[in-house]
């Protein structure tokens, strides 16, 4: 049975999960090629959808009742794609100035003792987080791998990685909120 746009709107602000996931199957394809045009970057693209649709699902009780969906999703990414170019610029800032001190930083004591400090917490932060969110994050940040690759291979739903993606960062944001100047200066020069 075909669900009406109005129907799967009501149903979506309810909490159904089918409905989300209909719309999330629906409109993927076509939002990830819109965010691409704007943003030229396919991984950029798709974590901006994923993000559009993890925004939704967490305040789908306050859609307004008269959305049109389709283009309530269009302008989503669109702004979202717009935050991602304007976030990209402020790291890109950021990295530039932290280049012009990283040579003076990363030669006094003071810097080793920030990077050892950085390592204790950011394991203790990793390992402070829930077993599957762990291993969802681990699998996104450190073995390259897209929500759909992980989804696929913990045999569970898109939504659900994206709903322990977020979960994930906002606990490390959270713990790790003091050393994020070193960790966007490491995440940006860090040579092996």
């Amino acid at each position: 049975m075909e669900l009406s746009e109005t129907s799967l709107l009501a149903s979506l602000k309810k909490g159904d999960e089918i409905a989300f996931e209909k719309v999330f199957k629906t409109h993927f394809d076509s939002l990830y090629n819109y965010a691409y045009t704007i943003l030229k970057n396919e991984s950029a693209a798709e974590e901006v959808v994923q993000q559009v649709f993890f925004k939704i699902w967490e305040k789908r009780e306050s859609l307004p009742e008269e959305t049109v969906l389709k283009a309530y999703l269009y302008r989503a990414v669109h702004n979202e794609s717009l935050n991602n170019i304007k976030r990209q610029k402020i790291r890109t800032g950021y990295q530039m100035y932290a280049l012009s001190g990283a040579s003076e930083a990363t030669n006094n004591a003071s810097g080793k003792v920030n990077m050892a400090e950085l390592q204790q917490e950011l394991h203790k932060a990793m390992n402070g987080l829930p077993e599957q969110c762990r291993t969802i994050f681990q699998m996104s940040r450190f073995e390259d791998m897209k929500y759909r690759e992980i989804a696929d291979k913990l045999n569970i739903s898109p939504k659900t990685v994206e709903n322990q993606m977020g979960k994930a960062l906002k606990i490390l944001r959270e713990k790790l909120a003091q050393f994020l100047p070193l960790i966007v200066y490491l995440l940006f020069n860090y040579k092996p």
